[in-house]
């Protein structure tokens, strides 16, 4: 049974983590709940996530979805709903009567044919040139408060071309941690972040490259492996894709002019 739930000392992380009994025991484990995002009061989406920075997290959906241009007024609902956030309309498209539903493990189940989930964005420009060392410490500068408590976390950084960690935001769900970070890049006005790197701690997805594709990050940098279609796309949107970045190596699958 769960027992009550704790707050991360860190800013901003609260509702993160609870802790659990196990084997006698007592054990952290990540919060998982969903969340509705609604526009103008009209419901859109139910996303699986981790409570906390659920603004952010909904203008970067909306962003990503093509949904949206910029930062727009969010928060809580008129009817203070449970798990529910409402951003402002109008949206640049009706979505019509499309509804999206993702889970924690995969943005993108139940959306249809690859056609329908490939947002149209530009072929991205040069961008900053980095060192491999440099590309390579990424994942070790990203901060996992989260994560070292439960295990059971995703992380997306967004770093400056020095290797300065600008945003990291933590979720059960490696979009919604990417999302995260383009929602709090957006309120700051840092969007399209052609001037910097996308850093995660997980797998290279098709769905994450076009979520960095759509925020204008010209590299992105993950833990992982990268999927096929996740390097045809990187390799499409001119965009600089490192996999299996870890203990100082990183492998360069597209875009390797931008890496000395």
């Amino acid at each position: 049974m769960a027992l009550p739930r704790h707050e991360d000392p860190k800013p901003g992380a609260h509702a993160a983590w609870t802790v659990v009994e196990r084997d006698g025991e007592r054990d952290a484990v990540a919060v998982e709940e969903p969340l509705e995002i609604r526009v103008d009061g009209r419901p859109l989406s139910v996303t699986m996530r981790t409570p906390g920075h659920d603004e952010e997290l909904a203008l970067g959906f909306l962003f990503g979805e093509g949904l949206i241009d910029g930062p727009r007024p969010v928060g809580l609902t008129k009817d203070f709903a449970l798990n529910t956030i409402e951003v402002a309309g109008p949206l640049l498209r009706d979505p019509g009567e499309r509804r999206f539903y993702t889970t924690s493990s995969c943005g993108v189940c139940g959306k249809g044919a690859l056609e329908e989930v490939a947002v149209a964005s530009s072929a991205l420009g040069s961008g900053p040139t980095i060192e491999r060392s440099l590309l390579a410490s990424l994942p070790d500068r990203l901060e996992q408060p989260a994560f070292e408590l439960t295990g059971g976390v995703h992380a997306t950084g967004l770093f400056d071309p020095t290797g300065r960690l600008l945003i990291a935001r933590e979720d059960v769900g490696r979009h919604n941690a990417m999302d995260k970070v383009v929602g709090r890049a957006l309120l700051e006005g840092l969007v399209p972040l052609a001037a910097n790197v996308l850093c995660v701690s997980g797998r290279l997805s098709f769905e994450l490259v076009q979520k960095a594709a759509v925020a204008g990050a010209p590299i992105l940098i993950g833990v992982g492996a990268p999927s096929s279609l996740a390097i045809e796309l990187a390799a499409d949107r001119n965009m600089t894709l490192a996999g299996f970045t870890r203990r100082g190596q990183t492998n360069i699958y597209t875009g390797a002019e931008r890496v000395q």
